[in-house]
């Protein structure tokens, strides 16, 4: 639709606002978006099938249901009510509602097209939104008033002049430069992800230093385009050296730690550490933190600070072998030989315990209350946890123990009353 004939939409619209049939075209105008309104919560309300398809599908039939059963809607309805009345208003809503599918169905597309920007789906509805508005008033006309009143808005940066129009178009260049820059990323991150030769550290380190030169060449791309000088950011960096150095500290220290836990891969998905009293498998490193699961289900998200700074037990560093050691007593009286047997049976008849090494049994200690004996066996899957071992291992030990007439002592005490002088 060109520039005239929209201008001559809006003279239309114009002329029928001083006419009486205006309340007429409101009220049809109104009723269509209602039945669009049912119409889109009646498709939007069946189940027609499963998959990922289907969910994709679903999606953009939910962007665009309204304003497509609109416009089909005021389409049908135009030529019936053209011969009553004028229909200005219906010619100006055809437009806008058809512009708002499509851009509706756009963003949609682009939120599908970049990988990992979750933040797009919580702002995607305000950007598709904003950029109708713009839609919208172009449709009507009044960007052009608009665009004026913003350019009598002027403020002075260091040497240059700068209008609120000049800021507004500078922050949606960027906006769009970096969306492309997010689309990019996406493709190199979908690559690196396949190059199954490449360590998954500096998969994500690669990922992560991609996106942030991507986004700051967005930015210094951006900008220029609507010819505010790059010069002008000086005070803006010098601010935000200032919040770094002062109030940031801590969160600039993540994110470097971030890149050289990533770099030097002393800690790497999958592996068991423990950090503090956090004890659980690596599910996820990002630049500001590490995610670390419990066999419980909690995770911790753990600052990257922390695992720089502090001693860090990693079970699966090198090896993901890890000895645990399960402390038994027995009575002075006991064949510690039998019962030393009995323990290593038990571990072995473990299938997660390993046959090399094998398990084995010390003699720990003579304790006040009877014999302390270890029994040490190996596993190569701690991320499975082991208090479920543990307790297999236990009650194997237990029933057998009963078996054999072996004992496992408890604490006694015999207080004695002795009667003396002075005492009746």
């Amino acid at each position: 639709m060109t520039q005239n004939e929209l201008a001559s939409i809006w003279r239309h619209v114009l002329a029928d606002l001083r006419e009486p049939d205006l309340i007429w075209q409101l009220a049809t105008l109104a009723a269509c978006l209602l039945l669009a309104k049912l119409g889109e919560r009646l498709l939007l309300g069946r189940s027609v099938g499963a998959g990922r398809a289907w969910e994709l599908g679903r999606g953009g039939l939910k962007r665009i249901a309204f304003p497509l059963l609109a416009l089909l809607l005021l389409l049908a309805v135009r030529p019936l009510a053209q011969q009553w009345m004028h229909v200005g208003l219906f010619s100006l809503a055809l437009p806008l509602l058809g512009s708002l599918a499509i851009i509706r169905m756009v963003f949609y597309v682009l939120r599908l097209s970049l990988v990992g920007a979750g933040w797009l789906h919580q702002f995607e509805r305000i950007f598709a939104g904003l950029v109708w508005a713009v839609v919208a008033l172009h449709i009507t006309g009044l960007l052009p008033d608009l665009i004026d009143m913003l350019e009598s808005i002027s403020f002075s940066t260091g040497k240059q002049k700068l209008t609120l129009w000049h800021l507004l178009q500078g922050i949606a260049a960027v906006l769009v430069t970096v969306l492309l820059a997010l689309w990019a990323a996406g493709a190199v991150e979908a690559r690196l992800n396949a190059a199954t030769g490449l360590d998954s550290n500096l998969r994500v380190v690669f990922a992560r230093l991609s996106k942030a030169l991507l986004i700051l060449l967005a930015v210094l791309i951006g900008l220029p385009m609507v010819g505010i000088d790059l010069t002008t950011l000086s005070v803006f960096g010098g601010a935000l050296g200032v919040g770094l150095g002062l109030g940031l500290q801590r969160i600039a220290s993540n994110y470097v730690s971030g890149f050289i836990i990533l770099l030097d891969n002393s800690i790497r998905i999958g592996n068991v550490i423990s950090v503090g009293n956090d004890r659980g498998e690596v599910t996820r490193i990002t630049t500001r933190y590490t995610v670390v699961r419990s066999n419980t289900g909690v995770e911790a998200i753990v600052p990257n600070e922390l695992l720089v700074g502090t001693v860090v037990q990693n079970e699966s560093y090198s090896d993901p072998r890890v000895r645990i050691a399960l402390p038994v007593q027995v009575a002075y009286d006991s064949d510690l030989e039998r019962a030393m047997a009995i323990m290593a049976a038990a571990a072995r008849a473990q299938p997660r315990v390993l046959a090399d090494p094998a398990p084995a049994v010390l003699l720990a200690a003579f304790a006040d209350s009877g014999i302390n004996l270890e029994l040490g066996f190996w596993v190569a899957d701690p991320q499975n946890g082991t208090g479920q071992l543990r307790s297999d291992i236990n009650l194997a030990i237990w029933r057998e123990f009963k078996q054999a007439g072996i004992f496992i002592p408890f604490p006694q005490r015999e207080v004695r009353v002795v009667k003396g002088e002075g005492i009746e």
